[in-house]
């Protein structure tokens, strides 16, 4: 068996830090170039000539003897010189780690990580860290070249924070950044200095889209190494957001590219020349094509692939929430309150004559001003925008002039607004955040793509049957929340929730009549669910804002735009939405910060008074902390802590408390989910008296177990596992403790008599049973059945979960799996025929022979009859 650890021809310091970090991953693998180096770690070599002693030339590995190859910084068969062979043997196992984004035609890998970052070094460091792994000082340094170099010295627009703790911890490590400072910042050589003077004087600058585009060419003889950094330096000297160079050297041409601004993807577009990279950095060699030709191809890909300046339309909030202007200031600071506004637009009529912001609203009110109409203070002077208005057109006015809002109009009418929150989140994260999941840059397509492979195609067909209607009604449809959260994590969520910019319920009822299924609506919340033939459930919401009138109440519901509707959720891991429509199908929207939040494993609320407003959500943290492996954010945690300190949970009514109880009692390991309530002092909500206790997490996990082993069982017994999980919770209370506790959390009374006088039983049967176990008196099966014949399903798991016998566990499991289903052939007719009149002798017999059944005396029906004439004779 052999391993080798490669990477592509011309190798640079993130494939020399990644092989050495690899090696300490797969310690027994050979570390081979597969090709060439750059000049610079040729360099280092000449410099450090101990180094290549850990390499292994190429010539002396045998390909047929390579069992693991393992790639780093490439995915390309055609990158990875006479190794590509190795890649058709059957039985290979190709692991690749790498920083760039697969393509079509990548190699298809075993194992591995393939994750955007600044420098695939990055990515190895991060697994021996997690590891728990070390590394020498030297290794540390030749990592730390590897990022350093990727990064621009941490400093590239694609560095991550991951980049930044990797390094740290190479920097702990010993890393000597003079060393790592002597190789990556060397001075150009006078080659480069010229070639650098030929790229400025061929640069032509170009517009495609509105975007403008340098391009900059040079032909040589001979092949100059370091192109790469020639780009960065142009890009610095010259305040270019976009760069192409193209070099034209022996026998084949090289691009390079840099992109800033997200319109721009350089990865996408050198992938055309086949080569990759990230949206902000790339490369390709082109080979059997003149510089000429590859200009040309240049030229013809561009138009299509710089996506034109984002305009309003895409960013805007619509139907925009006004304003009389006979409003009183008073009154304005309500509607800004209820709507979580900071300026709203003022009509007068059907046309917008000014903007009002809180700021003025309340000083307004300080002055004693709040029974004057808005329209005496408001802002009269504003910048009108149509949906086609570039966005960078109002960064001046929002941000240089100060305004908060920039009102959109179609035509005369207003359509829209757009916020200051607005252009900032675009200016920091811009399209590159809206096309991003949790793993890395994953465009709308790539989206699309992972939808096909994650869900059936039933699925895929329902949402695109969606998205196809909703086309052609000129309404948007989006997929959102939960369904598009486990999409991005790839979990399988089959509740598909829809939002449609418009009326959800028509939309719902055209589709129904299309697809042929049904579709039940709520006037009252703009509802409705599908309803399939085959029992598949699609539930369809207008977009809509809530407000509440006082903590703890449930909502009122507006119509409203994406966004605002977006903005009304607990959490931001469950603000994704998904576009259906045809041409967009499989963008993503993240509008507050859903995937920084999915890569940090982190439950955070959109605003303070979250839990005010609906306390509910308090528990809805907690059981997605538990589900996902997540943690609450720190500022979420102490919202938490101040809505329980302030009392707001006391405010919410019986059925609400109880219906989030049921979801996280529904959970598997629930019992973490209780655990983390006690540590934020929530179980006194449900009854003061239950307290965490070695007793209770040891009944709390012998209930989960219980229940796991009931459920593999398959007996078809039905049962609520939260009733079994909130006897288990109310262990330490008394029989009226515990019937108050159903009370105050509005339990069914039907069920809360079956629970509360089953628990009374139970609890007599455990005394018994532990008893008789003890005394070493065998228990009949007979007797066995009379005492827990009748008791519900839920106490008899309760009742196993609460001894601390075996003997007695194994009697009641004895009872599930064998004795309650024992029955008697002999029937009433058959004692009839007998010769044994009417009457409640039927019962004492029927019941004698059940009992002679459990405890082996009868077996056949035979049996049974000669035992009831033994019965009726001794009568």
């Amino acid at each position: 068996m052999m391993e080798v650890i490669t990477t592509h021809v011309n190798a640079d310091f993130d494939c020399l830090g990644a092989m050495v970090a690899a090696r300490r991953l797969y310690p027994e693998a050979l570390m081979v170039f597969s090709g060439s180096q750059e000049k610079s770690v040729r360099d280092f070599f000449l410099k450090s000539s101990g180094y290549s002693d850990a390499f292994t030339r190429l010539k002396d590995i045998d390909p047929a003897k390579i069992t693991r190859l393992i790639l780093v910084d490439c995915q390309h068969a055609s990158r990875i010189g006479s190794f590509a062979a190795v890649l058709e043997r059957p039985g290979i196992e190709i692991h690749i780690f790498d920083h760039h984004p697969g393509t079509k035609g990548s190699i298809v890998a075993t194992g591995g990580i393939i994750r955007a970052c600044g420098s695939t070094t990055t990515i190895l460091t991060g697994i021996l860290m997690e590891r728990g792994e070390d590394v020498s000082a030297a290794d540390a340094t030749l990592m730390m070249l590897g990022i350093y170099e990727d990064t621009g010295s941490l400093t590239f627009p694609g560095t991550s924070v991951e980049d930044y703790q990797a390094a740290a911890w190479l920097l702990e490590r010993g890393a000597r950044l003079n060393t790592v400072a002597d190789f990556i910042n060397q001075e150009l050589t006078s080659e480069q200095v010229t070639l650098l003077n030929d790229l400025l004087h061929s640069l032509q600058k170009l517009n495609y889209n509105g975007i403008d585009v340098n391009i900059a060419h040079v032909t040589l003889e001979h092949y100059i190494s370091d192109i790469a950094a020639l780009a960065h330096m142009i890009c610095d000297m010259e305040g270019l957001d976009v760069l192409f160079l193209v070099a034209g050297m022996a026998n084949r041409v090289y691009l390079v590219g840099r992109s800033r601004i997200s319109e721009v993807n350089a990865g996408e577009i050198l992938r055309e020349f086949g080569g990759g990279g990230h949206a902000t950095a790339a490369s390709a060699t082109v080979r059997e094509m003149t510089l000429l030709q590859v200009l040309e191809q240049l030229h013809e890909i561009l138009p299509a692939k710089v996506n034109p300046l984002r305009s309003v339309a895409s960013i805007m909030s619509s139907p925009a929430k006004s304003m009389p202007a006979d409003t009183s200031l008073a009154d304005a600071r309500e509607l800004l309150t209820r709507y979580n506004l900071n300026a709203m637009p003022v009509m007068s009529g059907d046309k917008m004559t000014g903007v009002i912001s809180r700021q003025i609203v309340e000083k307004a009110i300080y002055h004693n001003l709040g029974q004057l109409p808005v329209a005496e203070y408001m802002h009269t002077e504003f910048m009108p925008a149509s949906c086609s208005t570039p966005i960078t057109a109002m960064k001046d006015y929002l941000v240089g002039h100060n305004r908060i809002i920039v009102p959109v109009f179609d035509k005369e009418q207003l359509v829209g607004v757009v916020t200051r929150t607005d252009l900032l989140r675009y200016m920091h994260s811009g399209e590159a955040a809206v096309e991003m999941t949790v793993d890395g840059t994953l465009l709308s397509r790539e989206i699309a793509g992972r939808m096909k492979r994650a869900l059936s195609p039933r699925i895929s067909a329902v949402l695109r049957d969606l998205g196809r209607l909703g086309d052609e009604l000129d309404l948007k449809v989006y997929a959102v929340g939960g369904f598009v959260r486990d999409l991005l994590l790839g979990q399988e969520n089959l509740d598909i929730d829809i939002t449609v910019e418009g009326d959800g319920i028509a939309f719902s009822e055209a589709f129904a009549e299309r697809y042929g299924c049904r579709a039940k609506s709520h006037e009252k919340f703009g509802t409705a669910v599908i309803l399939f033939p085959d029992g598949l459930k699609v539930d369809i919401a207008s977009t809509r804002l809530e407000y509440y009138d006082s903590p703890g109440v449930l909502p009122t519901i507006e119509r409203s735009s994406l966004k605002m509707d977006l903005h009304r959720r607990d959490f931001t891991i469950n603000t994704f939405a998904v576009y259906l429509g045809g041409e967009g199908f499989g963008t993503l929207s993240d509008f507050f910060g859903g995937q920084r939040d999915l890569k940090d494993r982190a439950i955070r609320v959109l605003h303070n008074l979250s839990f005010v407003e609906d306390p509910t959500r308090v528990f809805r943290a907690i059981r997605f902390e538990q589900r996902l492996g997540f943690h609450i954010a720190a500022h979420t945690e102490n919202l938490i802590k101040n809505a329980v300190r302030m009392d707001f949970l006391d405010r919410l009514g019986g059925k609400r408390f109880l219906a989030e109880l049921v979801h996280i009692f529904r959970e598997k390991h629930s019992e973490k989910a209780i655990e983390r309530m006690a540590s934020l002092g929530l179980l006194r909500y449900i009854h003061p008296g239950i307290k965490i206790s070695q007793e209770l997490r040891k009944c709390l996990d012998e209930s989960e177990q219980i229940m796991t082993w009931f459920d593999l069982l398959y007996l078809r017994k039905p049962y609520e596992r939260w009733g079994v999980c909130l006897l288990a919770l109310c262990t330490q209370l008394g029989e009226q403790e515990f019937i108050d506790t159903c009370i105050r959390l509005a339990v069914n009374r039907h069920y809360r008599e079956k629970l509360a006088r089953g628990r009374e039983q139970g609890r007599l049967v455990l005394q018994e049973l532990s008893k008789r176990v003890t005394s070493g008196r065998p228990v009949l099966s007979s007797e066995l059945c009379r005492w827990l014949k009748g008791l519900p399903v839920e106490i008899l798991l309760h009742m196993m979960a609460r001894t601390t016998k075996e003997d007695v566990r194994r009697l009641i499991s004895l009872y599930f799996t064998r004795l309650s289903d024992i029955r008697i052939a002999t029937t009433g007719n058959d004692l009839g025929k007998l010769g044994v009149p009417k009457g409640p002798v039927y019962r004492e017999i029927l019941d004698a022979l059940l009992d002679a059944k459990l405890d082996g005396k009868v077996e056949t029906k035979e049996d049974e009859l000669l035992f009831a004439k033994t019965q009726i004779s001794e009568d």
